[in-house]
């Protein structure tokens, strides 16, 4: 624990989730996390979530809304050419066009149909479904 930030916030939002709580703390807070928050929530699997300064790295407050089955990290993180975000969508996704992978991209931190749409490639960094 505490090796990899984005890994520790996924999965107490998994297991919160699994759990049937309305909600969930997570810490320490990074930018890279907030930004992965936003796409989730963008993308209706959040409610929302909000930064509390602790004065210790901060937190995020989520709020759960019930739409998640299952969100983990992609390791080891992948780079991906926009022509060939399709082979990894069949590899991480149950179905196609159910769920998202996060990206992280030279435009920002996107799912993979904005990437495709913007014609970005990049890292994968989770998927959520």
């Amino acid at each position: 624990m505490k090796h990899d930030p984005l890994n520790d916030a996924l999965s107490k939002i998994n297991n919160a989730e699994e759990n049937g709580k309305l909600e969930c703390d997570i810490k320490p807070a990074s930018k890279l996390i907030g930004r992965v928050l936003r796409v989730m929530q963008e993308n209706g699997y959040l409610k929302r979530f909000e930064y509390v300064e602790d004065g210790r790295g901060g937190t995020y407050n989520v709020i759960l809304n019930g739409n998640i089955n299952k969100c983990k990290v992609i390791k080891p993180r992948w780079s991906v050419k926009n022509t060939d975000i399709e082979d990894y969508e069949s590899r991480y996704l149950p179905a196609q066009g159910f769920g998202v992978l996060i990206m992280t991209t030279n435009k920002g931190v996107m799912d993979h149909s904005q990437a495709k749409s913007k014609g970005a490639g990049g890292k994968l960094l989770a998927y959520v479904y």
